[in-house]
């Protein structure tokens, strides 16, 4: 006898755990966080490293100005909100590898090598326009691309029972992508922000959309999550609930 059960079915009856099928599902507030990504202002102001590089900080600085109506949005339905930056260059060079001042000497003029990227407490590593995190919001420190390497964003998500991230900053195909790449392979379910993220190319931006869709998880638009968090799945409790230690 063949096998009439849909992929979704057959899908359902492996997991042990209910799936989040829906966009509404996976951005529930009680389960889903927002990350913000590196959205600094070296990489996108001008006067920045990007723009100091000759890139085109145009989309960037768009992305950026969405992103505290975004940010709003998120608390206003009780969704988590993290906040994710780099500090790169400090005195004595804590973080720099041979391997990334190698990288950086082929491919970065004189960024990380003659010109401070990101350093701590600068203005080239605060955040960019009107993105502030609250007082009780957490904020993570990297020193690398992705979110999650040598940080504790994962001890983060899991005691706030999160399940889904949504992923809004810069560069899409940079630190965005390599966070993404990651939280799937740490079973998050992924929502990257179309219109919510943002790099120097419209080609490098739509080369990460269709490998996030096609392999580690949803591509999705800034209304299209907002209005999600305003249906009745993704209704929010009366009081946001944020939590989370700020961080150096």
């Amino acid at each position: 006898m063949s096998d009439t059960s849909t992929t979704a079915e057959a899908a359902d009856a492996l997991s042990h755990v209910p799936i989040l099928r829906t966009l509404e599902e996976k951005v529930d507030p009680r389960h889903a966080a927002l990350i913000v990504i590196d959205v600094q202002n070296d990489f996108c102001a001008p006067g920045g490293m990007m723009d100091n590089e000759g890139l085109d900080v145009s989309s960037a600085q768009a992305m950026g100005d969405r992103m505290p109506g975004l940010i709003d949005a998120a608390r206003r339905a009780g969704s988590t909100v993290v906040f994710v930056r780099n500090v790169y260059s400090s005195s004595g060079n804590s973080y720099l590898s041979d391997v990334w001042l190698e990288q950086a000497t082929r491919r970065r003029g004189e960024s990380y090598t003659k010109r401070d990227v990101c350093a701590a407490g600068s203005w080239e590593g605060d955040f960019y326009g009107e993105i502030s995190p609250l007082p009780d919001e957490t904020i993570i420190t990297k020193h690398r691309y992705s979110g999650f390497h040598n940080t504790d964003l994962q001890t983060v998500l899991r005691a706030n029972g999160i399940r889904t991230v949504v992923l809004a900053g810069v560069a899409t195909n940079v630190c965005v992508e390599t966070t993404a790449r990651e939280a799937f392979v740490r079973d998050y379910y992924v929502i990257l922000l179309d219109d919510g993220t943002a790099t120097y190319t419209d080609a490098d931006h739509a080369a990460t959309l269709s490998i996030i869709d096609r392999n580690f998880g949803q591509v999705a638009t800034i209304a299209e999550v907002v209005d999600a968090w305003g249906s009745p799945t993704g209704s929010a409790p009366a009081e946001p609930q944020i939590a989370g230690a700020r961080r150096a």
